[in-house]
């Protein structure tokens, strides 16, 4: 029997496959079916930085309102403990899902700024979470902040984060910085003990007809897989982080690379919410447990950074060296290759080298 068993952020997990943030974890019920299909851990819902200051402006406006006026106004003011704030009902959904599931419960706080909100991660903390995902979710759009600043701002935002928990801290990113191994480097410095590769932020579309910018989600794909895939591969056994893929896992085979590339876990959001998701997470864990079998893999550890950067035969083809023998590679229709002149000619300009057609063969 093959150990599918792993472990991420100190946590000893059954199998590699845990529920990323989204709406299921907002039913108790669904998230007793997924452990007992197998899944090993869930990442919660988003308690948004939003949600928490828009709560609490509503509530200071409530309390506050009118009180001025004459003495008597007091006996108006609302009790504020009649109403629901949502981090509290965040709060006691988190206990209520580590009370019923029996599997590791993350809390996930999605915000961009330092600020008194953080301390919700010590209120999950309390609730019994077993580690806390930080989601920062930031898109630029001043065109005074620079890169260095805005890295500079997640690193404040973990620091704070982890000034206010002991549990494990994961930090979950978007692919979109020119040098992510730096800022790995200074995100685990700052307290985090997993990296979660990637944030897939929801594009805007427009609506044609009524001339508005409209929201569109759209499920991931294992096409997406490859993205997060490199990413690992390159970080695997440099930064001393766990490090999670999300973002295209969908089949066995998605868990296999990710566990190849270097990856403790894959994290399942899109999978699972596009049909009946126990039976999903099982059939997924049923092929992995098969082709584990079949290539006589004993266990996930054994597998996991194998096809990492620092242990493939050919590290050049997680870099730039790849691009070139992709372009290269490519076939037209009628099965003709590329001339590789006109391929150099496509690199040449980027490169800074003058191109010898005279010394060009075909391929």
């Amino acid at each position: 029997m093959v150990d599918l068993t792993t472990t991420y952020m100190g946590l000893k997990l059954n199998t590699p496959i845990v529920a990323s943030a989204s709406p299921l974890s907002q039913r108790v019920d669904t998230i007793k079916q997924l452990a007992e299909a197998g899944v090993s851990a869930v990442v919660m819902y988003s308690l948004f930085e939003e949600q928490v200051i828009q709560q609490s402006l509503e509530i200071d406006h409530l309390l506050t309102h009118g009180t001025d006026s004459f003495a008597e106004a007091l006996s108006y003011l609302p009790d504020s403990g009649r109403y629901s704030v949502i981090p509290d009902r965040y709060v006691d959904q988190l206990a209520n899902l580590k009370a019923a599931a029996g599997i590791p419960v993350i809390g996930s706080l999605n915000g961009v700024s330092p600020g008194g909100w953080v301390r919700y991660a010590k209120l999950m903390q309390d609730a019994g979470a077993d580690g806390v995902e930080l989601n920062i979710y930031y898109i630029p759009t001043d065109f005074d902040l620079t890169g260095t600043q805005l890295e500079a701002t997640y690193v404040k935002l973990v620091k704070a984060v982890r000034a206010e928990i002991t549990i494990p801290l994961a930090v979950k990113l978007s692919p979109y910085f020119t040098a992510l191994p730096n800022l790995a480097r200074q995100l685990q410095e700052a307290g985090a003990n997993a990296l979660v590769l990637f944030n897939r932020f929801y594009q805007p579309d427009f609506d044609l007809e009524a001339l508005e910018v409209v929201p569109n989600i759209r499920l991931s794909t294992s096409d997406e897989l490859r993205l997060p895939l490199r990413a690992v591969s390159l970080l695997h056994g440099r930064v001393p982080v766990d490090l999670a893929i999300t973002s295209g896992v969908h089949t066995a085979h998605d868990v296999l690379k990710s566990m190849m590339a270097g990856a403790k876990v894959t994290m399942l959001a899109s999978a699972l919410l596009k049909g009946d998701a126990p039976s999903h997470a099982r059939d997924i864990l049923a092929d992995l447990r098969a082709w584990m079998e079949e290539h006589e893999y004993e266990s996930i550890t054994q597998m996991q950074g194998s096809m990492s950067q620092r242990h493939v035969a050919e590290p050049a083809a997680f870099e730039r060296a790849n691009y070139m023998k992709v372009l290269g590679s490519f076939r037209f229709s009628d099965g003709s290759a590329t001339h590789s002149s006109l391929t150099m000619g496509m690199l040449y300009p980027f490169l800074g080298t003058p191109i010898n057609d005279a010394g060009a063969e075909e391929e």
